[in-house]
């Protein structure tokens, strides 16, 4: 996968994720949305073949950066799936 960071700034990111679509977006963006630290997530795919770019912006206050919350949430999503292919093997 590869990603460019159009903007990071203390309490905000955007960045396009290339070459992926809305299931892999819906999830990342949903489970980002869980921290309760994030102000807003949503991402835009403006064109049908364009890369999404995704937006987070972080609650007034936050300790936590738009980085680290990423990371924490794909943590989580590899977390479930791992849980899945556990339940599948047995």
């Amino acid at each position: 996968m590869k990603l460019k960071i159009i903007e990071l700034e203390k309490s905000k990111i955007r960045l396009s994720l290339e070459g992926e679509g809305h299931t892999f977006m819906n999830t990342l963006t949903e489970e980002i949305l869980t921290d309760p630290e994030v102000d807003v997530a949503k991402y835009v795919i403006e064109y049908q073949f364009s890369d999404p770019e995704l937006f987070i912006t972080m609650k007034e206050g936050s300790k936590k950066d738009p980085v680290t919350v990423i990371r924490e949430a794909c943590d989580r999503i590899s977390a479930r799936c791992d849980d899945l292919l556990g339940c599948l093997k047995n």
